[in-house]
């Protein structure tokens, strides 16, 4: 007669063999991605021109230059005389619910009352979450903030069961933020960033396609202005991909064409490829200007949503914990690069450098991912610094500047 264990290894036997059979078949389905030699050439439907891939940034300095027309043209229309306004640039990092940081202090700045109308705003991740709200301004403060103080887990994610998530493409779904989403991306918003594209002003968020493993910039600005009906919908999951984490949360796939063929490309966090943005160093704003006659003040503000000071754990010697610590040191770092990067590339421009990120001051408990009580404190930390006039750091941490030479 057989033995209990002995069923018992019968039944996990059979139970394996049927969770390979599904893991052969029942793989989320996809379109075919764009293959390599048309990558340039592949469009969302109905809106061409509307991104940009790393390495074809000529059309994003193109889309630049006509920026500048359309402010132009903007100020005559206003009567506006003499020297050019300051041009000023918001760059919004990611840092998942560390992105109450940034609403934070947003909310704060519109407090204290000398909040500027930003030229520029980019974001990645949750910056491309709040980037939106920010470049709205004063009105959209309050939508904001309820985005990051107002929720919880549950209204961003529903958690998978294991065998979903060794069966899917994530551990979680994100659809709960995608609802939100829904209610506060609409066609109402879209419109309003429109008419300031018209301004000359403009709206970037990054994803990274992780078919060709490429960073890509949407200008939201020029989606919004295009009254496309698809136009609302490819807004908010441009939003959803730059900050969808991979294995996190799902991919977001994305409709292309070239040459009249249906292909799907694979976007995920900006993150991937750069933690926080401005502009590609291989446009020169110091030179454009020159080149054009253009005088005028650049001042750029940087909101790193995360803490840039050693983060010292007692490391448990198990392989999850320790690659989810050396996972997030490379994220660390990587975003402390970025910053070097940027800061080199506005001195090189003449562009006026500003940096804020959460303080070593800051001591509230993070239990859990979007976890309330945290992202609460956080804000409110974030705003009362603001609001008292916020004292913006002219170089990134740990970047040392060249002395001056001796006479």
């Amino acid at each position: 007669m057989r033995t209990r264990i002995e069923r018992g290894r019968d039944v996990i036997a059979i139970a394996a063999v049927g969770l390979l059979a599904a893991l052969g078949c029942s793989r989320p389905h996809r379109l075919p991605a764009v293959p390599q030699a048309l990558q340039a050439e592949a469009n969302v439907p109905g809106l061409p021109g509307v991104r940009y891939r790393a390495g074809l940034m000529p059309e994003l300095l193109q889309e630049a230059k006509e920026s500048f027309e359309r402010e132009q043209a903007y100020l005559a229309s206003q009567g506006h005389q003499g020297p050019l306004p300051p041009a000023i640039f918001l760059a919004i990092s990611g840092g998942g619910d560390n992105g109450a940081f940034g609403a934070g202090l947003l909310n704060g700045w519109t407090a204290k009352g000398d909040r500027p109308t930003f030229k520029l705003v980019t974001g990645v991740s949750t910056g491309g979450l709040i980037a939106p709200f920010a470049f709205l301004g004063q009105a959209y403060d309050s939508q904001l903030r309820d985005l990051y103080t107002g929720v919880s887990s549950k209204d961003i994610l529903t958690k998978r069961n294991i065998l979903s998530a060794v069966l899917g493409d994530a551990m979680a779904d994100n659809l709960p933020l995608w609802r939100q989403l829904e209610k506060a991306v609409n066609q109402e918003m879209l419109d309003a960033i429109a008419a300031e594209y018209q301004k000359g002003r403009l709206l970037l968020v990054g994803t990274t396609d992780l078919d060709a493993r490429q960073g890509v910039i949407w200008n939201l600005t020029k989606i919004a202005a295009s009254h496309d009906p698809g136009a609302p919908e490819l807004f908010r999951k441009i939003m959803i991909a730059s900050a969808a984490i991979p294995g996190a949360f799902p991919p977001t796939m994305i409709d292309v064409e070239v040459g009249g063929q249906r292909y799907q490309e694979m976007h995920v966090d900006g993150g991937c490829t750069a933690q926080v943005f401005v502009y590609p160093p291989s446009i020169n704003l110091a030179a454009l200007s020159r080149e054009r006659g253009i005088e005028r003040t650049r001042r750029l503000y940087i909101i790193r949503n995360s803490r840039l000071d050693p983060d010292w754990a007692d490391v448990e010697r198990s392989m999850l914990t320790i690659a989810g610590r050396a996972i997030s040191s490379l994220i660390q770092n990587q975003g402390v690069g970025d910053l070097y990067r940027i800061y080199t590339t506005t001195q090189r421009d003449q562009v006026d450098f500003n940096l804020a990120r959460i303080p070593s001051t800051f001591k509230a408990v993070h239990k859990e991912d979007f976890d309330t009580k945290y992202m609460r404190a956080l804000f409110d930390d974030a705003y009362k610094s603001a609001e008292q006039g916020y004292p913006w750091e002219k170089v990134p941490t740990g970047f040392a500047t060249e002395p001056d030479a001796a006479p």
